[in-house]
């Protein structure tokens, strides 16, 4: 995998601090290419071959196309190779790890030849769809400071809530606002606390806040570290019918883990903060483990048309994946007369269940076969980004989210084009992918990829 370019600007570093998302519900709808290395080596496009273990999670009737029973298990080297720019910074990553893409078996049962059935096929196959092991830092300046942040969410606080009673501590009030008012409360504490923001008025009633934090120019750094994987497990049933239809149903199960740790730090020197106690360092970190399972279902059909065309569709159901989430924060400040702060609530955040309903997906295929010499392959999908939901739909929060999705993504269009040709025991591989931005302001950014790989067969081993 290579990703050309990847920016951070601070608005979206902050965006990634909620709970929830719509960065992060796209994260977990997307899926990366792996598999065998033949499915890879032809990016995919195998809806109307089957054959192939990988392609029972493209079109369930691929494991119709199969004559004998087998089984495979496949490791895929992922590489990821980013440039990332974070306002006028930069840097390039390069990570490298051995994953486990897909492993399954099928089993064939034949039946008598002069049948219309002429045979089924039970198959159970695991595919890594993401994997989400990242890290990086990257930094550069602005004149925008992570004040801007707590001042939005602290503007319309009461100063009441902010300030700690007699023997009230960090961890209790930021617990007590959790449990009783939500995330942005407890954002204008923080921000309070470590001296970002401060009061317009010393009295409980107060709802307005300035920043202690001098205008100009900020020397800032953003931190990330991230690890898990999503993934599903297919139950497949599939039959052939006389010898030009296959058809496949997959009962999916789907599991996700992510876990994530970022940290933005500023560093300022900006004239004024010699006049009072300004606050010129801040270091803002946040946590979140976000662990989920759901189900989908999938139907498919091949047909052969003659000899060397097949047609292929297979629909994808929508994905009901259960969510739970934990989130945990700091921050440490400090100022020009070296006023060192640190709040470290040592709370977990749980948020209530959640349900993220990913799209369906329609996919038409359709592939040419020219004898043993070779093939090609292309598949053609189609998702509506805007049925992308959080539910329960009743939830205010979930509303906001669910009217941004209908206002910033859109329905796409993906293709998978793959050609092999054989010479003897040896096949060459190669393919191409394409899947435009499902963002209206292309945040994410289009995906074009090429694939190619080597295959030998050694034949029968007796």
């Amino acid at each position: 995998m290579k990703r050309i370019l990847f920016t951070i600007m601070l608005f979206t570093a902050f965006s990634s601090m909620e709970s929830q998302n719509i960065e992060d519900a796209y994260r977990y709808s997307k899926s990366e290419l792996n598999g065998t290395a033949r499915f890879i080596g032809m990016s995919g496009a195998f809806g109307a071959l089957g054959g192939d273990i990988s392609a029972i999670s493209a079109n369930p009737a691929s494991s119709a196309v199969f004559l004998n029973s087998t089984a495979t298990i496949s490791l895929t080297n992922r590489s990821l190779d980013s440039d990332i720019q974070f306002n006028n910074g930069g840097t390039t990553i390069e990570q490298n790890e051995l994953d486990l893409g897909n492993l399954g078996g099928v089993f064939v049962f034949k039946s008598n030849e002069e049948k219309n059935w002429r045979k089924f096929s039970l198959a159970i196959n695991f595919n890594s769809s993401a994997n989400f092991d990242e890290s990086y830092r990257v930094s550069g300046t602005s004149n925008n400071s992570i004040d801007t942040y707590f001042l939005e969410k602290a503007n319309g606080v009461s100063l009441d809530l902010l300030q700690r009673r007699d023997g009230e501590s960090v961890s209790d009030l930021y617990s007590f606002l959790g449990e009783n008012y939500g995330y942005d409360q407890q954002q204008a504490f923080l921000g309070y606390q470590a001296y970002v923001i401060e009061a317009n008025a010393d009295n409980a009633e107060n709802t307005e806040y300035f920043s202690l934090v001098e205008p100009g120019t900020f020397d800032q750094q953003y931190q990330y570290a991230a690890t898990g994987i999503n993934g599903k497990v297919s139950f497949n049933l599939g039959t052939q019918y006389q010898d030009w239809l296959y058809l496949g149903l997959n009962l999916n199960s789907h599991f996700l883990n992510y876990e994530k740790s970022s940290e933005i730090s500023e560093f300022n020197n900006n004239a004024g903060a010699d006049n009072r106690d300004a606050t010129t360092e801040i270091y803002f970190g946040n946590n979140i483990s976000t662990n989920g399972d759901g189900f989908s279902f999938q139907v498919g059909s091949i047909f052969k048309v003659g000899d060397i065309v097949r047609l292929g569709y297979t629909f994808q159901s929508p994905t009901w994946l259960n969510i739970r989430e934990e989130t945990s924060q700091y921050i440490e400040t400090n100022s020009n007369t070296n006023d060192f702060v640190s709040i470290a609530p040592n709370i977990i955040n749980i948020y209530p269940d959640y349900t993220l309903q990913i799209p369906s997906t329609h996919t038409a295929s359709v592939s040419f076969l020219f004898g043993q010499s070779g093939l090609i392959s292309g598949d053609f999908g189609y998702t509506d980004y805007r049925n992308l939901k959080f539910k329960p739909e009743t939830d205010l929060l979930f509303q906001n989210l669910n009217n941004q999705i209908d206002d910033t993504m859109r329905a796409v269009p993906t293709l998978k084009v793959g050609g092999e040709y054989r010479l003897a025991s040896l096949s060459l591989r190669a393919g191409y992918r394409y899947e435009k931005s499902p963002f209206e302001d292309n945040r994410q950014g289009d995906l074009s990829g090429y694939s190619g790989g080597v295959g030998y067969s050694f034949g029968n081993l007796n």
